[in-house]
């Protein structure tokens, strides 16, 4: 079955909606149980959100070779942990996908 581009867009629209800025703390539970995923922050988390929900494995695939989508390492959850980070977070059944927030231009007036 085909997806229709709009259904992509409706697809992006309620995982744009449902991706919220999460403690790490709220996450060990699923850490534990393998389940979540790191995105880098070089990729958007919604788009990476709606290949894995279509199971593009060709990109999927391509993002795990460059490093850029993995599971969570242990190192990883230890320094969020001592850093009690913040990240966005969204679920893709049945992972829980991560990202760091991204760092934003300060302006000096």
């Amino acid at each position: 079955m085909q997806t229709k581009p709009e259904n992509d867009t409706d697809l992006r629209l309620k995982v744009n909606r449902e991706t919220a800025r999460l403690p790490w703390t709220e996450l060990l539970k699923h850490f534990a149980a393998g389940n979540v995923v790191w995105v880098a922050n070089s990729l958007d988390l919604v788009d990476v959100a709606v290949r894995i929900s279509h199971d593009d494995k060709a990109n999927i695939s391509q993002w795990m070779n460059a490093g850029l989508v993995a599971k969570v390492s242990d190192q990883q959850a230890q320094s969020w942990l001592e850093a009690d980070a913040e990240l966005w977070a969204v679920v893709v059944s049945p992972f829980i996908l991560v990202q760091q927030e991204k760092p934003t231009a300060q302006r000096v007036h």
